[in-house]
């Protein structure tokens, strides 16, 4: 597998980085460089690291992840997408008790990049079928994850506010839209197969 086909590999793999980091963005109310490089970082270090536990786990476990992967990261984005979505709704109604999903505490970061890159540990397994540059690509996915995660939070900060948007409400939405899709891809792909 050459350098082109890793890197776009890599932009895929970073696209669901790319649409949290956004909703991390919409939440954030400033740019404040060690949040935002902190997530960008998570993002762009899950991404690489899953890709090697795959590759290390090989053959012998794919078929126990493949039943597994798209509904942890289903569960885990719908759960933190809804709270996103639960605490814009109470702050409508002027509830004050409601918790929104905070970019700047570190469990809910990480807890977003294990939910972003549980597909990187699938193509991990595959990687472990090819004859391929490991340290290469593990790098390669994991700073184009990096850079694309920064990306998406100045977008969400420099546009987000012009527009007005319902920071929580439109972020939660994202996070279950991304869970949702993983599911579906998942299960569209395993019934094309039987």
């Amino acid at each position: 597998m050459g350098t082109i086909e890793v890197f776009l590999i890599a932009l895929g793999l970073a696209m669901d980085c790319f649409a949290v980091s956004i909703a991390c963005g919409l939440v954030m109310n400033k740019f404040r460089f060690a949040p935002v490089f902190s997530i960008a970082f998570l993002f762009g270090l899950f991404q690489a690291l899953m890709p090697l536990i795959g590759w290390l786990m090989g053959k012998q476990f794919q078929e126990y992840i493949c039943h597994l992967d798209h509904w942890i990261a289903f569960v885990l984005l719908t759960f933190l997408g809804g709270r996103m979505i639960y605490a814009d709704l109470c702050k409508r109604k002027n509830r004050t008790a409601c918790k929104s999903i905070n970019p700047y505490k570190l469990k809910v970061v990480l807890g977003l990049a294990v939910a972003t890159s549980i597909d990187a540990l699938a193509v991990g397994l595959s990687f472990s079928l090819l004859k391929i540059s490991l340290w290469q690509t593990v790098l390669i996915i994991g700073v184009v994850s990096f850079a694309l995660s920064w990306l998406g939070i100045l977008l969400a900060l420099r546009y987000g506010c012009r527009f007005k948007i319902k920071a929580e409400l439109i972020g939660g939405i994202i996070l279950i839209a991304i869970g949702s899709k993983i599911l579906i891809e998942h299960l569209l792909t395993h019934s094309m197969q039987v």
